[in-house]
């Protein structure tokens, strides 16, 4: 477990501004402590520092998983976030799409929503924005790209 580089820092961080903006800030400093950002075998973990101390009797071998991940680069470098991020994400969230539930099943298997399946969405979205994409009851179901 080893801190970001500076390249894989602004990849990430350029990855999550996308949703959430310029609530990244909130993301470190947490009223309840200081989080930071660790990487394992290519995957990004959002972990408390007060934990990180603890794992830091552990060897890197021996360590499957620490914190919450985030997601993980490709071996083309680039970062990719997995659905773990969302609870985190969802709260600082710029834009947000919110979904009817006849559409919604639809597009958890991965099928576009027609304009007759959103329920609401927040103002000034523009189009290819990243959006955290809600169900009518504010259940958060996905970070995505919004095509409008």
């Amino acid at each position: 477990m080893r801190p970001l580089t500076e390249e894989e820092t602004r990849v990430m961080f350029e990855k999550i501004a996308k949703y959430i903006g310029e609530n990244l800030q909130l993301l470190v400093d947490r009223p309840d402590g200081t989080y930071c950002f660790r990487l394992h075998n290519d995957r990004v973990y959002y972990v408390s520092e007060k934990i990180l101390k603890l794992a830091a009797n552990i060897s890197g071998d021996k360590l499957v998983s620490l914190g919450t991940c985030f997601g993980k680069f490709t071996k083309t470098h680039k970062f990719r976030l997995h659905i773990t991020a969302l609870d985190y994400l969802a709260p600082y969230a710029k834009y947000k799409v919110w979904i009817k539930p006849g559409a919604e099943q639809s597009f958890l298997y991965g099928n576009h929503v027609l304009k007759s399946g959103l329920g609401r969405i927040t103002e000034n979205t523009c189009q290819y924005q990243g959006v955290v994409v809600y169900s009518m009851a504010d259940v958060p179901l996905m970070a995505h790209n919004f095509l409008y």
